[in-house]
C-alpha cells in the first residue's frame, strides 16, 4: 500500500531534502524514523528537493508498505521520534500509482526579505540594509509570467530535459518590516527562486531597470541575472494534488 506524509521542516540543520553521501538530509531521518518504527526498510520520495538551509512548511512524500497501523498512532510515534526541527503533520493512503513528484500541480515558495534589521529574524530571513524600490520590484515579477524558458535563473550544471515552467503567481507583498515574494509554479529549475529574487532586488536597488528583465530572461544566461539570494529566508509552503489521490 501506498501513503502519503505531509511534514514540515526548518532546514537550517540539514544539507537539503534528499540523502546526500556527506551530509544528513530530511529525506534520511524521515526514513529513519519510518524505518525503525515499522520494523522494516523504508524509502519515501518527495515532491521536492529543496536546498540545504532551505524550509519547508508543506512538503509531501510517499513510501510504500504492507505492515498495518494507525495513521494517527504512526504520526504521534513519529512526531515523538523525530527531532524538533521536522513534524509530521498527516500520513494517508492514496491510490499505488500516485507519485508524490509526479502527480503535483503546483509547487508554492516563499522568500523572506527583512528590510529592517531584526535579531529574532535574522536566522531565518535576508536582511537588505539598503532602501527597496517595491513598486520596482512589483512591476518587474509580473513580467515572470510572459515567459516560460526560465533557463536564466538555473544553475548551469543540471540535467533536466527542459527549461520550461508554468508560473501562476510571481508577487511582493508588505509584511510588516519584511517584504514576502511568493510565486507558484508546476514546477522550478535548481536554485529557480533564489536567482530570482536576487534578480528582482537588483531591480529594487536601482542596478538594473525593470524593462532589463526581459533581455536577461530571453538571454537563457545564468551569468546575466542577478545574485542567488541565501537559503534560510526560502521556504516551500504548498503543494497542490488532484482531488482524487486518496483511496
Amino acid at each position: 500500500m501506498r501513503y502519503f506524509i505531509e511534514l514540515s521542516y526548518n532546514g537550517s540543520a540539514y544539507h537539503g531534502w534528499q540523502n546526500q553521501p556527506n551530509g544528513i538530509t530530511v529525506q534520511e531521518v524521515v526514513e529513519n524514523a519510518l524505518s525503525t518504527l515499522l520494523n522494516e526498510p523504508v524509502s519515501v520520495m518527495g515532491a521536492g528537493r529543496t536546498d540545504a538551509g532551505v524550509h519547508a512548511s508543506q512538503l509531501f512524500a510517499h513510501f510504500d508498505t504492507d505492515s498495518v497501523f494507525e495513521t494517527p498512532d504512526l504520526v504521534f510515534k513519529m512526531n515523538s521520534f523525530l527531532p524538533n526541527d521536522v513534524a509530521i503533520a498527516a500520513i494517508f493512503e492514496v491510490k499505488p500509482e500516485i507519485h508524490a513528484r509526479f502527480h503535483a500541480l503546483s509547487r508554492t515558495y516563499l522568500y523572506r526579505v527583512s528590510v529592517s534589521k531584526n535579531v529574532f529574524t535574522c536566522d531565518d530571513s535576508f536582511y537588505v540594509k539598503q532602501a527597496l524600490d517595491v513598486d520596482k520590484m512589483k512591476a518587474a515579477s509580473k513580467i515572470l509570467l510572459a515567459y516560460k524558458d526560465f533557463q536564466c535563473f538555473s544553475k548551469s550544471k543540471t540535467d533536466v530535459k527542459t527549461y520550461h515552467c508554468d508560473i501562476m503567481q510571481a508577487e511582493w507583498m508588505v509584511n510588516d518590516d519584511e517584504l514576502h515574494f511568493v510565486i507558484k509554479a508546476n514546477r522550478f529549475l535548481r536554485n529557480m527562486v533564489r536567482a530570482i529574487v536576487g534578480t528582482l532586488i537588483n531591480i529594487g536597488l536601482g542596478k538594473m531597470d525593470v524593462e532589463e528583465l526581459h533581455t536577461i530572461i530571453k538571454s537563457k544566461n545564468r551569468s546575466e541575472a542577478g545574485f542567488s539570494v541565501p537559503a534560510q529566508g526560502l521556504y516551500l509552503t504548498n503543494i497542490e494534488y488532484p482531488e482524487d489521490i486518496k483511496v
